[in-house]
C-alpha cells in the first residue's frame, strides 16, 4: 500500500464503501447476494407463483432443474365448518380449509411469502414454517391483523417435509382450530416418480361438547390442556376421507402420501389396514426406511410414504391408537379399482361390522340425514310433513349411532346371535317399555331376560352416548326390521337419565 498513490488508495476505499452499502440495501429489502460459487442473485431468478391446492391433492411435482423465484399467497379465513354430520365448528384456516393449502417448491428456491389476512377474521394470526431457517421460522414477520397483509423472504434449503402453522399466543387454541398445513421442498432432483399423491393430516379439536354433541361447538381451553380431544380427525373432519370422498387408485399403482400431524398435542401411528409401506422417508426427511406396516409421526411432524396396490378393494387408513380411528375420526379409506389377485389375496370385501358408521351404509345415512336437514329448512314450520321429516332425520342418524357399536353384536337384520344376544327385530321386550330401552342404552343390561319367548343371559355395557344419540339410536332401532314402536326424543332420555341417578 505505501507505494499506492493516495487517489487510488481513496477510490479503493470509495469503491468498497459502495458495495458494502449495496449490500446492506440488498439484506434490507430481503434479496439473497451471490455466495461463493456464482449462484445468480433472488433478482435475476425466473419468478412463478405457486400453485397451492386443498386436501387431499397435491400440486405437480416439479419438473425444472434449477432454482426460481416462488411466490406464495395464502389467505388466513376464519369459517364455520362442518366437523361432523349435525356438528359444526368455527376453524380458523390457511386457505379456508382443514389442514391449511399444500405449498410445494425446490430446494434452494428463493420463496417471497405473503399473508393476507381476511377482513372478516376476528383474531390476528402469523405463520412459522418449519422449512424456514431464522428465528420464528417466519413467525415475527408475519404477524398480521384483520385486513391486513404481510410478506417476508427465505430460501429453501433443506429438502424435505415440513409442517406449518400458526404460532400467535395462544399457540395450543390456534394450531387446534386447524392453523396448520404442509409446505415440501423437493430435492434439487426431484422425487421417484409416483403414479398419485395424496395430502393427509391429523389434528385434535377440543370442543366444549362430547363427540357427536350436534350444534356449533366452541373451543375448549380446559380439554386442550388436559389433552382430551373430543375430536381426532384426518383432514379436519370426521368422514372427510370416505364415501365417495375416499382417496382412489388402481392396482399395479404407485401411491405417495404425505402426511403430518398438527397437533397440537398427540403423536399419531399411522397405519394403512392391508398394506405395508415399501418406504417410509422418517419424520419428512430423506432417510426411507423400507418394509413398515406403522410409523410414529410426532406433533408437528411429518412422513412420506409410499406403497404399491397390488389388489383391489378398500384399504382403511388410520392412526392406530385405535379409540382415536374408530370413536373420534381419525379414519379414512383408500379405494382401489382393478383385477383381482387371488395368489396374493384371496377377497372379501371389509364390512360394516369392522368400519361402523364410516361404512357404506353409514356414508349413505350421512348423505340421507343431510338431504332431509335440508329438506326440513325449506318446509314451512305449520306444515304437518315437519315431524315426519324430523322423524327420518333421527332415524338416519341413529342408523350412523347402530353401525358404530351396537350392530357386532345384534347385526344388520336386527336378528341377534341365537342364544347368545337377543333380537331387536319384532322384540316384544323392547317394544313393552320405552323407558326401560332408554335405561338399558344408558346403564347396561345382564342377566336373564326373555324374548320372543326365548331365554338370554349376557351382558350389555352402557354406552357413552349423549342423550341426542341416544334417542337417535332406539329411534332407529324401534322403526327398522319391521318395528313400529314409535320414536324417543331427547328430553325423554334426560327425564330417564336424570331417575337413574
Amino acid at each position: 500500500m505505501k507505494n499506492t498513490p493516495l487517489p487510488a488508495r481513496l477510490s479503493a476505499a470509495f469503491l468498497l464503501s459502495i458495495l458494502l452499502s449495496a449490500a446492506a440495501v440488498f439484506a434490507a429489502e430481503g434479496t439473497v447476494l451471490a455466495p461463493k460459487g456464482g449462484a445468480p442473485l433472488a433478482a435475476d431468478l425466473p419468478v412463478e407463483t405457486a400453485v397451492l391446492t386443498e386436501a387431499p391433492q397435491v400440486p405437480p411435482a416439479i419438473t425444472r432443474r434449477h432454482a426460481a423465484k416462488v411466490i406464495v399467497n395464502l389467505e388466513v379465513r376464519e369459517v364455520v365448518k362442518r366437523l361432523a354430520d349435525g356438528v359444526e365448528y368455527t376453524f380458523w384456516t390457511f386457505g379456508g380449509n382443514v389442514p391449511g393449502s399444500f405449498i410445494r417448491v425446490r430446494e434452494g428456491d428463493f420463496v417471497e411469502f405473503r399473508l393476507n389476512n381476511h377482513p372478516t377474521s376476528k383474531m390476528p394470526h402469523n405463520i412459522d414454517l418449519h422449512a424456514v431457517t431464522g428465528p420464528g421460522g417466519g413467525a415475527a414477520s408475519s404477524f398480521t391483523a384483520p385486513g391486513h397483509s404481510s410478506k417476508f423472504s427465505f430460501t429453501a434449503l433443506n429438502a424435505g417435509l415440513y409442517v406449518y402453522h400458526c404460532a400467535t399466543a395462544p399457540v395450543p387454541m390456534h394450531i387446534a382450530n386447524g392453523m396448520y398445513g404442509l409446505i415440501l421442498v423437493e430435492p434439487k432432483d426431484g422425487l421417484p416418480r409416483v403414479d398419485r399423491e395424496y395430502y393427509v393430516m391429523q389434528g385434535e379439536i377440543y370442543t366444549s361438547g362430547r363427540n357427536g354433541e350436534p350444534g356449533l361447538q366452541t373451543f375448549d381451553p380446559t380439554k386442550a390442556e388436559d389433552e382430551r380431544a373430543p375430536y381426532i380427525v384426518f383432514n379436519g373432519a370426521v368422514g372427510s376421507l370416505v364415501g365417495d370422498k375416499a382417496l382412489q387408485a388402481k392396482v399395479g399403482e404407485t401411491v405417495r402420501i404425505h402426511f403430518g400431524v398438527g397437533g397440537p398435542n398427540v403423536t399419531s401411528s399411522f397405519h394403512i389396514i392391508g398394506e405395508i409401506f415399501d418406504r417410509v422417508y422418517l419424520e419428512g426427511g430423506s432417510v426411507a426406511q423400507h418394509n413398515v406396516q406403522t410409523t410414529m409421526v410426532p406433533s408437528g411432524g411429518s412422513t412420506m410414504v409410499e406403497f404399491k396396490v397390488d389388489v383391489p378393494g378398500t384399504y382403511i387408513l388410520v392412526d392406530h391408537s385405535l379409540s382415536r380411528a374408530f370413536n373420534k375420526g381419525a379414519l379414512g379409506m383408500l379405494k382401489v379399482t382393478g383385477p383381482e389377485n387371488r395368489l396374493i389375496y384371496s377377497g372379501k370385501e371389509v364390512d360394516e361390522v369392522y368400519l361402523g358408521q364410516a361404512s357404506d351404509a353409514g356414508f349413505a345415512a350421512s348423505k340421507r340425514e343431510a338431504e332431509l336437514v335440508a329438506a326440513k329448512e325449506k318446509a314451512i314450520a305449520s306444515n304437518p310433513q315437519i315431524a315426519t321429516i324430523t322423524k327420518d332425520i333421527q332415524i338416519e342418524r341413529g342408523k350412523k349411532v347402530f353401525l358404530t357399536s351396537c350392530f357386532a353384536c345384534h347385526t344388520a337384520t336386527g336378528e341377534g346371535l341365537p342364544a347368545v344376544f337377543p333380537p331387536l327385530a319384532k322384540s316384544d321386550f323392547l317394544k313393552a317399555d320405552k323407558d326401560r330401552a332408554i335405561k338399558i342404552v344408558l346403564k347396561g343390561l345382564s342377566g336373564p331376560i326373555i324374548v320372543n319367548g326365548k331365554p338370554f343371559n349376557n351382558v350389555m355395557p352402557p354406552q357413552e352416548y349423549t342423550d341426542e344419540q341416544v334417542a337417535d339410536v332406539l329411534t332407529y332401532v324401534m322403526n327398522s326390521w319391521g318395528n313400529d314402536f314409535g320414536s324417543v326424543s331427547p328430553t325423554e332420555v334426560k327425564r330417564v337419565r336424570g331417575e337413574n341417578k
